[in-house]
């Protein structure tokens, strides 16, 4: 069964992990989720057939079951005791299914910082000591069979994490900071949402985790603080000139800006403008020269002063930040 939430058209790649199927669990705490939502649904199911089997008896049933239906004992057992037991059996249950879900997590797992913005998604990965030692924008990267500690904030409204086979849903308040343990138990991209209306664009604000092998992790991970030659050239000098640098951070160069999402790595990533579109020379490209058309409300002014020699050497540029 999946969640039906609306999503701009898009290539199988950029919408990998779609559509979020919230009862197909891919780790621990979604398991839990999963199990208590069937429960519930199975709970839900059997009330109703009693409560139609009633009206059935009330509306078409013998005089005698219609009598008996409306007496005061029935209704004292079936109408108070039996959903006061029932209710708070599903409560205890609920509680210890997903007790986990708020234990703590050792202290050296994997912790990464997101930050919820109008309208995508701040990535910090932790050191040791808290502190962010590599960032990146709506795309988290994550290793198999190890729980990942999430820190969720917001740096304007209420947002609401939600990566449905991972974990449950959190919100993301202003000047508050959140804790939400993930885990995937096998390799895949799992694709997220905000959940909570923060405006705008927000349907447009998707997310994913990707999760790899252990050794491929610390493969990929390894490669990316190594250190990297920068490309040169018309990309390059546009890329300052135009304001691009004074929004977007490229580790390794001038461009330190901090309003836009994190370039470092955006050439390595599956899609663009969180999670809408895929990520290949046409749709980077169209996404620099008028992103507006594609998600409006968005903060990236158009660029349509730009030639398309510009927009190519500006893409090609970008394509290399791996």
């Amino acid at each position: 069964m999946s969640l039906p939430i609306s999503m701009p058209p898009a290539s199988a790649e950029a919408m990998s992990g779609w559509p979020i199927s919230v009862f197909d669990p891919a780790g621990p705490y979604a398991g839990s989720i999963a199990t208590l939502s069937w429960i519930l649904v199975a709970m839900a199911v059997a009330v109703l057939g009693v409560v139609l089997a009633a009206l059935w008896v009330a509306l078409f049933g013998p005089a005698r079951l219609k009598t008996r239906l409306g007496g005061t004992r029935l209704i004292w057992i079936a109408g108070i005791a039996f959903p006061a037991v029932v209710l708070s059996g599903l409560l205890v249950y609920g509680l210890s299914l997903t007790r986990h879900l708020s234990a703590p997590v050792a202290q050296d797992a994997m912790r990464v910082r997101i930050t919820g913005e109008m309208w995508w998604w701040r990535v910090a990965y932790l050191d040791a000591r808290q502190q962010p030692y590599m960032l990146d924008a709506n795309e988290l990267h994550i290793p198999t069979g190890r729980p990942v500690v999430l820190e969720l904030e917001s740096n304007d409204v209420i947002h609401s994490f939600w990566v449905p086979r991972l974990s449950g849903k959190l919100d993301m308040v202003p000047g508050r900071r959140n804790i939400l343990p993930i885990q995937a138990d096998k390799p895949g991209v799992y694709a997220g949402q905000c959940a909570e209306y923060c405006g705008g664009p927000h349907a447009l604000m998707g997310f994913k985790v990707v999760a790899h092998a252990p050794a491929a992790f610390d493969r990929m991970m390894a490669a990316r603080r190594a250190p990297r030659q920068q490309p040169s050239g018309q990309g390059a000098a546009l890329f300052r000139s135009a304001g691009c640098a004074a929004c977007h951070r490229i580790a390794g160069t001038p461009a330190n800006g901090a309003a836009g999402p994190d370039l470092t790595y955006v050439g390595s990533r599956s899609s663009l403008g969180a999670g809408i579109l895929p990520n290949n020379r046409g749709t980077l490209i169209g996404w620099i020269g008028d992103s507006q058309s594609i998600k409006p409300g968005n903060r990236m002014p158009p660029y349509k002063m730009l030639s398309a020699e510009e927009l190519q050497a500006l893409a090609t540029y970008l394509e290399a930040q791996k």
